[in-house]
């Protein structure tokens, strides 16, 4: 990816033309090219503080042309893609970079890269494609001397059992190159987060990631049968079973583990065959809350979508003013939404995947229900550009960035009785805390995951940036907001895990005998504390 932003320069995003308008109406950004972007050659990069013995011990662990030194390498894994990573080294500011970067070529070298940095006290980072939004990859080292980033890019290695619709997956597969090679078996993991082009299937499992259609095909923590986990003090390893009775699940402590307890080397994950037919469509409800009713009774009476996407109206209006093209057949549009009573309606998005019958009828039955709630048809035209764009949404936000606006995204769950009231105090958190500082935000919120007990919340909020304390202003509004989901019942983090970001939380949401049998696992797997420092667990 760019150094200093999502993806590649050739897939940017350009804001449309009523782009500038809003932002001038909705946050007071004049909307011109700020250009305060520094180049590559300015950023500042610390002299490396491995020394001769731990290099010497690293190059022997995977030879020396796998300890990678030089400046853009160490640049390019200095920081995930959160807005406070980009924040910082966009003005220039790598002053994390790893000392090293360490490039294992199998398991046996994983092993041998842990034991040569637990003798040097060296800090391990396990570093996949890079895409953590909560610091989850920042190399920070925790008191040890210096830091390397363990880039699993080598491990891609991918075997298949078809009869048992399992494949064995290293953790350096990235997404697309994971859904070609199951495509040449006619299968499909169906495992799609908005990270999906840049992340891999170590990170996946490690951050007990979600994907777009997880409705249908389930987390990722659903979709491990079993792990193999590389530790300090070695090998940790579940059986390849369906299911088992033997004691708690050894899987699940690995699962959402973050790199705190070792480097994840390979998942045998569960599969199923790729679908004949994808059908995606729009729909608009009359507003959120007789959303959340239709959305509930679809999961609850097993009529969901594999996709099932409700946008609140304000997101709702600001999607609909940026992709506004003012042509006939759009006015057409929504004078029929005016005469529905849908003027200030929300937006949602269905998608189905699977065998041709099987797709048609289970869209048949949701669509009833849809309607039953006072739903109106918007036609598959707008689902299939929503599939086109899916994972567009980063690009946006590093376009928005060059023009001074602060764009951050944050993510809960709860109850199905809770969701209201969770969602309002989130908002008024964010909408209080920013207003505060002068920068009334735009709050906009969509549900992306449900449940049958439960569904998320996934904020994005926009406000202009306060120039020089950028990342001042971030913390009030990160922290307001953490604050006001764990006051209202909520988990700090559905799908985008711990991290750095939320591990002063991580203690509302295990307790305080929960971080405690955490940390006692890991002084037992990872007894000098090399692994993934300051990451998960709070203090």
């Amino acid at each position: 990816m760019r150094w200093w932003g999502w993806g590649r320069d050739e897939d940017a995003i350009e804001l449309p033309p009523a782009a500038a308008e809003l932002l001038r109406g909705e946050l007071g950004v004049d909307g011109g090219e700020r250009g305060d972007r520094v180049g590559l050659d300015e950023v500042a990069v610390p002299e490396s503080r491995l020394g001769d013995s731990g290099r010497r011990a690293l190059a022997a662990a995977v030879g020396a042309d796998a300890v990678l030194g030089d400046r853009e390498t160490r640049i390019g894994h200095a920081a995930g893609r959160g807005y406070a990573d980009l924040v910082r080294l966009r003005r220039g500011d790598a002053s994390g970079a790893p000392d090293a970067v360490v490039l294992p070529g199998d398991v046996a070298q994983v092993a041998a890269v842990l034991a040569a940095c637990a003798e040097h006290g060296i800090a391990v980072i396990p570093f996949g494609g890079g895409t953590s939004v909560v610091g989850g990859v920042e190399p920070l080292r925790g008191g040890h001397d210096a830091a390397i980033s363990l880039s699993l890019r080598r491990l891609t290695r991918i075997d298949a059992d078809p009869v048992s619709r399992t494949i064995a997956a290293e953790p350096g597969v990235f997404g697309p190159a994971l859904e070609r090679t199951l495509a040449g078996w006619g299968l499909t993991l169906g495992h799609f987060p908005q990270s999906f082009e840049y992340s891999t299937v170590g990170g996946w499992v490690a951050t007990r990631s979600a994907g777009q259609a997880s409705t249908g095909y389930g987390r990722i923590d659903e979709l491990v049968e079993a792990v193999r986990c590389v530790t300090p003090a070695g090998e940790l390893a579940t059986l390849d079973a369906p299911a088992t009775a033997a004691g708690p699940s050894l899987c699940e402590l690995v699962v959402g583990s973050e790199g705190t307890l070792g480097v994840i080397a390979g998942a045998t994950l569960r599969v199923r065959p790729a679908p004949a037919e994808r059908h995606y469509e729009a729909w608009s409800l009359p507003d959120f809350d007789a959303g959340l009713a239709t959305l509930r009774e679809l999961e609850q009476s097993g009529a969901a979508p594999d996709v099932a996407r409700l946008s609140d109206e304000d997101e709702t209006r600001l999607t609909m003013a940026l992709g506004s093209s003012g042509g006939v057949a759009e006015r057409v549009g929504r004078a029929y939404l005016r005469a529905r009573g849908h003027e200030h309606g929300c937006i949602a998005f269905t998608g189905f995947e699977g065998e041709t019958d099987a797709v048609g009828a289970r869209r048949g039955r949701c669509a009833q229900i849809l309607r039953a709630h006072g739903a109106v048809a918007l036609g598959t035209r707008p689902g299939r550009s929503w599939l086109r764009g899916r994972f567009s949404a980063p690009y946006l936000r590093d376009e928005l960035l060059d023009r001074g606006v602060m764009v951050e995204t944050l993510e809960t769950a709860t109850t199905w009785s809770n969701l209201s009231a969770l969602y309002d105090a989130v908002g008024a958190a964010l909408r209080t805390a920013l207003a505060e500082r002068g920068t009334p935000p735009a709050v906009m919120c969509h549900v992306s995951h449900l449940y049958p007990s439960g569904a998320s919340l996934y904020f994005t909020f926009l406000a202009r940036q306060e120039a020089g304390v950028e990342l001042d202003q971030w913390r009030a509004a990160k922290r307001a907001a953490g604050e006001a989901i764990v006051a209202a019942g909520g988990t700090i983090t559905h799908h985008h895990a711990i991290g750095r970001d939320h591990r002063e939380w991580m203690a509302d949401e295990v307790g305080g005998l929960g971080i405690d049998v955490l940390r006692a696992v890991k002084e037992r797997v990872d007894p000098t504390g090399i692994m993934n420092p300051k990451k998960l667990l709070p203090g």
